[in-house]
């Protein structure tokens, strides 16, 4: 297992152990791990204390939950092309995962969930229900595309938890800007969320500057690459990827009270958010 203390984590074979497992230091509240699993094989999941979703980045899976079986989950060969296919874990439940495919790869995140609570019954996030914004421009260099899996799309079927796919549009450009934070529990203008990002890049050698700092500090900056994790505990993270490649991130995020995330934006750029396409509605749908 990787053990490192740093923010990221680079690239290593995780033989399907949590990346980032249960009460991490940084970011308690977060679970993620990659399961690769082949046809035939069955991987058992379950986070003690944490809900999940399962999320195929390419492949096809059965995955049983309970009594649920959810047959011929994922269908997409990479996370370039098309939507994800996905099923929400309860917390306190185990999810039997049987491969279909050759090769099926899952993405599977955890939020914890503070007793006393409920469990909520498990169900399926397929490609009809996943909530998409698209915002910014080439000209602004801030084109994106978001499909929320957990979003506002599934209010009341899960406690604290926030999933995302990321995409830039286009090649090259800023993500997650103007620089925010979610780092202070002070709402209405701010409240407290953990975050974790999982990078794909279009080729291998694609990559990354993320940005993680305080208010009054010039960094630090980190070189993301293909299937790097990054972890925001505090401060502002914009990132932005290097020109002639397309960027991927699978962005979970972990609500202190809720699943209603409000971002502060940096003072000193705040302006940009009258000057980028569509950016109020993709705000928006975080709420």
């Amino acid at each position: 297992m990787n053990t490192t203390t740093s923010n990221h984590i680079p690239y290593y074979d995780n033989h399907n152990k949590p990346i980032i497992a249960s009460n991490h230091a940084k970011v308690p509240s977060i679970t993620f791990n990659v399961i690769t699993i082949s046809k035939d094989q069955t991987f058992k999941y379950a986070v003690t204390g944490y809900e999940s979703v399962l999320v195929l980045a390419s492949g096809t899976v059965q995955i049983q939950v309970g009594e649920h079986i959810f047959n011929n989950v994922g269908s997409r060969a990479d996370v370039f092309t098309g939507q994800a296919d996905s099923v929400y874990i309860p917390l306190g439940e185990e999810a039997i995962i049987t491969g279909i495919s050759k090769q099926a790869i899952i993405y599977a995140a955890g939020g914890k969930v503070p007793a006393p609570a409920t469990p909520l019954p498990a169900f399926r996030i397929d490609k009809k229900d996943i909530q998409t914004v698209q915002y910014g421009s080439d000209e602004t260099k801030t084109h994106r595309k978001i499909d929320h899996i957990l979003g506002q799309n599934v209010a009341g079927r899960v406690h604290r938890l926030l999933v995302s796919e990321l995409f830039t549009v286009g090649e090259g450009g800023w993500s997650g800007f103007p620089p925010h934070k979610h780092d202070t529990e002070r709402p209405p203008l701010e409240k407290y969320f953990e975050e974790v990002y999982y990078f794909r890049f279009s080729s291998p050698t694609g990559f990354a500057a993320q940005f993680l700092y305080e208010e009054a500090s010039l960094g630090p900056i980190y070189h993301v690459k293909d299937k790097s994790t990054f972890i925001i505990d505090k401060g502002y993270h914009p990132v932005v990827v290097a020109p002639g490649y397309r960027m991927y991130y699978f962005t979970i995020l972990a609500g202190k009270h809720d699943r209603s995330l409000i971002q502060y934006f940096h003072p000193d750029q705040k302006d940009q958010l009258e000057t980028i396409p569509g950016i109020k509605d993709m705000i928006s749908a975080f709420k």
